[in-house]
C-alpha cells in the first residue's frame, strides 16, 4: 500500500514532511510517494541521511513524484484547480485518483485540498458535505469530532450525516461494533441548543444509529460517546483549544515544579514516566492527521504546523485507515438513509 505524501504543503515543508516520511517508513514499512520539486526533495532526503546514520535513506521505499507548482496556504482554491495542475497536491491526489496510490496526506491548504479532492475523486453518492473528522483521545479509547473545520455554515442533514460517517470510521477503523453518537450541545437537556442543534437531534434520533443525546462541552473526552457531531465553526475552536492546551499544560507543569522546593522537583522527575505517557495519549503529533469523510477515496489532513513527528504519525495512520475501506462503506450507509426516507 503507497501514500502519496504532499511534499511541499504546510508551514514546515518540505523538510517536515521528508524526515516524517523517513521515520514512517524506517519504523513501519510503508511505502511512501514523495510529491513535490524533485531537485529539493532529493536534498531534503540528503539532509535527512545525515540525521539518521544509523540507517541508509536510499534503501527505503520512498520515491519521488515530480510536481513543479507549489499551493500557498493562502490561496484560493478554485485557483488552484485551474492554474496549479502540476503541484504537489493535485499530483498527489492525482495518484489516488488513478490508483497509485492508496491515500493522500497534505499539510496544505484545507480548501485546496478539499475542493480538489472533490472535483478530482468525487463526492460519495448521496452525501451532501463531506466532513473533517479530529480524533481524539477519551476514556473509550479514541473518540471523533466531527466537522472540525471543512463547513462552517451547515443544516440539519449534514449533521445527521456526519453522524453516519463518524459512526462507520468508528466500525471500521477503531473496531467498535456500535458507536454512541452525541451531539454537541450547551446542556444536556433536549430543549437546550439552537436550531441547528435541535432539528439535527430530532433527525439523528430517527435513525438507527445509537445516538444517545447531547454532549456537553466537559463531557467530550469523558467517555459519553464515540462520535460528537457539530458545525465546523464550533468543531474548529474545539480542536484548535484542545490541541494548545495539551502543548501549554506540560510547559505550565515544568514552569511550576522548577519554581519549587527539593523534594517537589524530586516528585516531578519520578512522575516523569507518568506525565509522558499521559501527554502522549492527549498530544496531536500522535494522531497527526483528520480523515476527510464523505470523498471517495482516502484523503487526509495534517495539521498546517505539522513537524516530523506529526507527519509520521499521520503516514501511519493513514495507512491503516485506508485498508479498512470506509469510503466504500459509507456509500452503502448514506444510500441506505437516502432510501428510507
Amino acid at each position: 500500500m503507497k501514500i502519496a505524501l504532499d511534499a511541499m504543503g504546510g508551514d514546515n515543508a518540505p523538510y517536515a514532511q521528508v524526515e516524517g516520511a523517513v521515520l514512517a517508513a524506517k519504523e513501519y514499512g510503508i511505502e511512501i510517494i514523495l510529491c513535490g520539486d524533485k531537485g529539493t526533495l532529493t536534498e531534503c532526503l540528503k539532509v535527512a541521511a545525515k540525521h539518521h546514520i544509523t540507517y541508509k535513506v536510499k534503501n527505503l521505499p520512498i520515491s519521488i513524484k515530480h510536481a513543479s507548482q507549489v499551493v500557498g496556504m493562502h490561496e484560493s482554491p478554485v485557483d488552484v484547480f485551474k492554474n496549479k495542475k502540476d503541484s504537489s497536491l493535485m499530483v498527489a491526489i492525482g495518484l489516488v485518483k488513478n490508483g497509485e496510490a492508496a491515500a493522500i496526506v497534505s499539510s496544505g491548504n484545507t480548501g485546496a485540498l478539499m475542493a480538489a479532492s472533490l472535483l478530482e475523486l468525487g463526492r460519495i453518492k448521496g452525501v451532501a458535505r463531506p466532513s473533517i473528522a479530529a480524533v481524539f483521545p477519551s476514556s473509550l479509547g479514541r473518540m471523533l469530532i466531527l466537522d472540525v473545520g471543512a463547513n462552517v455554515v451547515c443544516k440539519p442533514k449534514h449533521l445527521q450525516q456526519f453522524a453516519v460517517m463518524g459512526s462507520i470510521y468508528c466500525k471500521y477503523v477503531f473496531g467498535v461494533e456500535n458507536p454512541k453518537v452525541g451531539i454537541l450541545n450547551i446542556g444536556g437537556e433536549e430543549t437546550k441548543g439552537n436550531e441547528l442543534v435541535l432539528e439535527a437531534s430530532k433527525l439523528i434520533k430517527q435513525s438507527d444509529l445509537n445516538f444517545i443525546g447531547n454532549v456537553e462541552g466537559n463531557e467530550i473526552l469523558g467517555g459519553k460517546a464515540h462520535v460528537v457531531v457539530c458545525d465546523g465553526f464550533v468543531g474548529n475552536i474545539v480542536l484548535k483549544f484542545a490541541e494548545s492546551f495539551a502543548k501549554n499544560l506540560v510547559s505550565i507543569m515544568k514552569k511550576d515544579i522548577t519554581k519549587q522546593g527539593v523534594f517537589t522537583k524530586l516528585g516531578g522527575y519520578l512522575m516523569k514516566p507518568v506525565i509522558k505517557g499521559l501527554m502522549k495519549k492527549v498530544d496531536y503529533d500522535e494522531v497527526g492527521c483528520a480523515p476527510l469523510l464523505g470523498v471517495n477515496g482516502n484523503c487526509f489532513k495534517s495539521h498546517g504546523g505539522a513537524n516530523a513527528k506529526a507527519i509520521r504519525s499521520a503516514l501511519v495512520n493513514a495507512a491503516q485507515s485506508s485498508g479498512s475501506l470506509v469510503h466504500k462503506h459509507i456509500e452503502e450507509n448514506i444510500k441506505k438513509y437516502a432510501e428510507a426516507e
